[in-house]
């Protein structure tokens, strides 16, 4: 599932690449966002009674990172090479894996983080520090991502969390970037952002709640770091990049890295919930 996720991720960046030049990198962000929050309103229909008061904060709280973590990881992308801004946001992945990593297992982090390197080649040329400013922001965001979603999907049952998220991350995006585009918005844009927020981030983040019911924190960070290596796969595939020898090794670490999380990071103890929803067919 977090695999999954993350290739539909990969692909979902790059059908929206066509989009800035039309709506900015926050407008595409807010487009894609109000549309996964509004799908998950309509087919989950979240019963804010089987929050409690903690729970629904700690979702709340998940939707403003959720929003923070879209908008500013594209705000870092319209300014950075994506590889760059990548490896900067990887490094919220990395210190969630290396503080919660069990003894014996900080290794993988160290080898995924050779990898990232390798692969987005940060000796070719300089960076925009405000681009730099935006994805370290990006990786704070998401380092509180991955534990505020795994204490969501712990707490609440099915896709319940995820329908209350996702909406509360539309309305921050909107408060933010909303007035900015509605003047440029069109039917075809807006039916271009409903198959965009399904690729991304509708189905990505069902899958990874999921994930992070079954694998620590430190796994799933280890694991994001794959990412990468599925960015410079969908960049031969998509766009015809073809990688030098620095990014083909830079795969092999994070490969070995993705290994090593998978094989001793599964979570010890799974107790399910009686209470959970299937994850619904439409989605």
């Amino acid at each position: 599932m977090a695999l999954a996720s993350m290739l539909l991720v990969q692909l979902g960046l790059a059908v929206s690449v066509g989009l800035l030049d039309r709506l900015g990198a926050e407008g595409t962000a807010w487009l894609r966002l109000s549309w996964a929050g509004l799908i998950l309103l309509v087919v989950v229909r979240p019963r804010v009674r089987s929050f409690n008061r903690a729970s629904l904060l700690t979702t709340v709280a998940l939707g403003v990172v959720t929003a923070g973590v879209t908008m500013l990881f594209m705000a870092a992308v319209a300014r950075l090479p994506l590889g760059t801004a990548s490896a900067l946001e990887f490094l919220g992945p990395l210190g969630v894996a290396v503080a919660r990593g069990r003894r014996g297992t900080k290794v993988w982090p160290a080898l995924a983080a050779v990898g990232v390197v390798l692969l987005t080649e940060p000796w070719h040329g300089g960076v925009d520090p405000a681009g730099v400013g935006y994805a370290l922001a990006a990786a704070l965001c998401w380092a509180a991502y991955i534990l505020l979603t795994q204490r969501v999907g712990d707490g609440v049952p099915g896709l319940q969390g995820l329908a209350v998220s996702m909406p509360v991350a539309a309305l921050v995006a909107t408060l933010v970037a909303g007035p900015s585009v509605f003047g440029a918005l069109t039917g075809e844009l807006l039916l271009i952002g409903l198959g965009l927020a399904i690729l991304l981030p509708v189905v990505p983040f069902v899958l990874e709640m999921l994930a992070l019911r079954r694998l620590t924190t430190a796994a799933f960070g280890t694991l994001m770091c794959l990412e990468p290596a599925l960015a410079l796969l969908i960049g031969l595939l998509v766009l015809g990049q073809v990688p030098g020898w620095a990014p083909v090794a830079g795969i092999a670490f994070v490969v070995a890295a993705g290994i090593g999380a998978e094989r001793t990071g599964a979570r010890a103890t799974v107790q399910p919930d009686r209470r959970e929803l299937p994850v619904p067919a439409t989605l």
